[in-house]
């Protein structure tokens, strides 16, 4: 039974084609495009106003060289949160629960902002590896836990979003078989237990949501730090 739990997160195929490259395409469908009239429909007004909306939020502790980053962040945004939440409907894949998938936007983006800050501003970057102050006798330890916590973010980043989904599915997937068990043998504890159910899965939409947001927030702050 506990294997069965955790075949929600395999990557399965239909009629021989991957499901987790069917859902990655999906959400590019879900939204409009964006017309060049002056005026356009409610669902694209209120589609442009939240990225508006949202990008202003985002960039604001940035400087001027970060906006250019705006475009690919808030893109990044939008598809993180449409996979999460649409994972949470029945019978569907979940790509951001796998941790390689999580990596794969994670590294690069975060060497990236390595890159920049190396490459721009090399005496700030590497003064983050060594306080201002230190003691002699501290220096090369220091330096190598501030080497190994700057490698440790992408990692952290991975692991946080799919440590957060993984456990969100398999609370709801043990609550609901919970429920399912108990209604004939007691089925008062089953509608309690399926009030909870409605309740976790509320919370877990919201946490869709705010684990694409803190995904995004913390790679501004690694890209404000070197810009």
């Amino acid at each position: 039974l506990s294997v069965s739990f955790f075949d929600q997160f395999m990557s399965t195929t239909y009629m021989g084609i991957p499901l987790i490259a069917l859902a990655l395409v999906f959400p590019s469908i879900l939204y409009p495009t964006p017309t060049t009239r002056w005026l356009n429909n409610r669902l694209i007004t209120l589609q442009s106003t939240f990225i508006n909306r949202f990008t202003h939020q985002l960039l604001l502790p940035l400087n001027v060289g970060g906006h250019k980053w705006a475009t690919m962040l808030a893109s990044l945004m939008i598809f993180l949160i449409s996979l999460n939440m649409l994972g949470l409907l029945p019978y569907t894949f979940t790509p951001t629960a796998q941790l390689s998938l999580n990596l794969g936007f994670a590294v690069p983006l975060w060497m990236a902002t390595v890159i920049i800050g190396m490459r721009n501003q090399p005496n700030h970057a590497l003064g983050h590896l060594l306080p201002e102050g230190t003691p002699n006798l501290l220096i090369p330890m220091l330096i190598i836990i501030e080497t190994i916590s700057l490698f440790i973010r992408p990692l952290a980043l991975g692991v946080r979003l799919t440590a957060n989904l993984t456990a969100g599915h398999l609370l709801i997937q043990l609550i609901s078989t919970a429920a399912f068990v108990l209604l004939p043998l007691m089925p008062t504890v089953a509608i309690i237990t399926s009030v909870v159910l409605v309740l976790l899965t509320l919370l877990e939409v919201a946490v869709a949501m705010i684990q694409a947001y803190v995904f995004v927030l913390l790679l501004t702050l690694y890209l404000q730090e070197n810009i």
